[in-house]
Parts: structure tokens; C-alpha cells; sequence
């Protein structure tokens, strides 16, 4: 078994897609709309084979996760950067851009090297070896 894809509802689905194509050297495909519904959506693919499905809809509620006081429930996507260097160099790079630091770069107590930011639309992004 493996996960075949990981899916978010978005309020901006262009920016959404620009932040995860270009912070992770993801591509998207085309955009998908479904004219009856309003529905749209792009995947984004990335090398390991993984796959972020970025979903828009009128009508859907913001999430109701805090950033620092955390709910059941998915709660952050991780992207493995390769090494150390390469975590704290994404992570300088996303912070630049204005994406929040929730902490690190750091080693976890269950040996992770790590940092955590979000992504534009406050979702917790974890950036490992």
C-alpha cells in the first residue's frame, strides 16, 4: 500500500498551487473545473511520486484548527528536504517569504531534524531530512 494523494480545501487555489509547485519543485496539472458545481481543483506532483490535491469551493468553511492549539485530525503535510542543510536552507527561503515559523530548525526528541512552518493559507508544513 502507499498513499495515493493527500487533499486540501483552499480558499485560493492559484496561489495555493504557485506556493506548492515552487517551495517543494512540484508540477501541477491543469486546472479542473467542474461547470455544474463550481468545483476546481489542480494536482501537484513531485518526483517521490507523491501527489497534493489543492481544492476549491464556494461555500466550504474556513478550518477551525488554531496554528499553536492543535485538534484531531490531520494536522501537517511533510516534505523531506534530503539533508540538514537543505531543511534550514527551504526554511530560510519560505520565512523570507513570508511564510510564519512555528519552530525550528531543531532536532526532535524522536530524532527528526525538522522545522514547521505555514503555508499561505495557515496550514502546518513540516520540513524533515
Amino acid at each position: 500500500m502507499r498513499i495515493e494523494h493527500v487533499a486540501l480545501w483552499v480558499a485560493d487555489l492559484e496561489r495555493m498551487k504557485d506556493f506548492y509547485t515552487r517551495a517543494f519543485r512540484g508540477s501541477a496539472s491543469e486546472r479542473y473545473r467542474n461547470p455544474h458545481s463550481g468545483f476546481q481543483s489542480y494536482f501537484i506532483y513531485y518526483d517521490s511520486g507523491a501527489r497534493l490535491e489543492l481544492m476549491q469551493l464556494d461555500g466550504i468553511p474556513p478550518n477551525a484548527n488554531d496554528v499553536q492549539r492543535q485538534a484531531r485530525g490531520l494536522i501537517h503535510l511533510a516534505f523531506s528536504a534530503g539533508s540538514a542543510r537543505a531543511v534550514e536552507e527551504l526554511t530560510e527561503q519560505l520565512c523570507a517569504a513570508g511564510s510564519p515559523l512555528l519552530s525550528g530548525p531543531r532536532l526532535t526528541g524522536d530524532g527528526y531534524y525538522e522545522s514547521v512552518v505555514l503555508d499561505p493559507e495557515g496550514n502546518r508544513i513540516e520540513i524533515t531530512i
